[in-house]
């Protein structure tokens, strides 16, 4: 099973986000490849608004919570994205290899609208990255 890591600073929107459409697409796809997230300094609580979107589409988030990165964690990924925030290098575990970085808004403070524009970037991203997965035999 090939593991996708999204990697956030807070953890709380965008990686959740990402890891929450990469589970729901592999499954409804049968693809062999989870989604797993965290963020450098995992926040408290996931963004109410993220869930909300999330929830519009039939994906909930309600079970979802901050999570630290830590080396295991990285370097148990096969791919490590990061969601646009500038990963902070101190935060970061020494040996992280970004794979690529998709330079997305923060959703934190945002209206809904926004979250939603975001959200929905999320998914194109993550729709493609399953199928570039899935060519390579996942």
């Amino acid at each position: 099973m090939k593991m996708v890591l999204y990697v956030c600073v807070h953890n709380a929107g965008r990686s959740q986000m990402a890891e929450a459409f990469t589970n729901a697409l592999a499954k409804e796809k049968h693809l062999e490849v989870r989604g797993e997230s965290a963020g450098t300094v995992a926040g408290a609580k996931i963004n109410p608004v993220a869930q909300e979107v999330m929830l519009e589409l039939g994906i909930s988030m309600e079970a979802h919570h901050p999570k630290p990165l830590t080396q295991p964690l990285a370097d148990s990924a096969d791919k490590i994205i990061t969601m646009g925030c500038g990963v902070d290098a101190q935060a970061c575990p020494a040996r992280i290899l970004i794979s690529e970085d998709w330079g997305l808004d923060d959703p934190a403070g945002q209206g809904i609208e926004k979250v939603r524009e975001i959200r929905d970037q999320i998914k194109v991203r993550v729709e493609a990255l399953l199928s570039e997965l899935s060519e390579r035999g996942s």
